[in-house]
């Protein structure tokens, strides 16, 4: 499975991005996710979604991000509103096979693939 991301860059405090992530390969995994990871910080969970379409969202995100998948795209979509500086990181996607919910599906230990990233910065 590989997985690009794209849609990053930078924008105000209280603006908007729309970050997406197309899978190739084997894609029929459980769990699909962003997580972000600031300079100095560990890699946190964002948003997951599973197979049956559940999502979770951490709670600093929760009403601002929305995650969403588009399976005859192959494509995982991560809408954020009202973006706020202590949202900048690089964001990453990633794939997993491990049937969590939950605030487990947000732990990084339960995905098997992971994008590259994108960089987001909010001023």
């Amino acid at each position: 499975v590989q997985l690009v991301e794209s849609g990053g860059g930078s924008v105000q405090a209280g603006g908007s991005l729309r970050l997406s992530c197309v899978a190739s390969g084997y894609t029929s995994t459980y769990l699909a996710g962003w997580f972000r990871q600031a300079p100095g910080k560990e890699r946190e969970g964002v948003a997951t979604i599973d197979t049956a379409c559940r999502t979770y969202y951490a709670d600093s995100v929760k009403g601002r991000f929305t995650i969403s998948k588009d399976n005859s795209k192959n494509t995982l979509y991560l809408e954020m509103t009202t973006l706020k500086p202590e949202d900048t990181a690089m964001y990453y996607c990633a794939t997993g096979w491990s049937a969590q919910f939950g605030p487990l599906a947000l732990v990084p230990h339960y995905y098997n693939y992971w994008g590259q990233g994108t960089q987001v910065t909010v001023s």
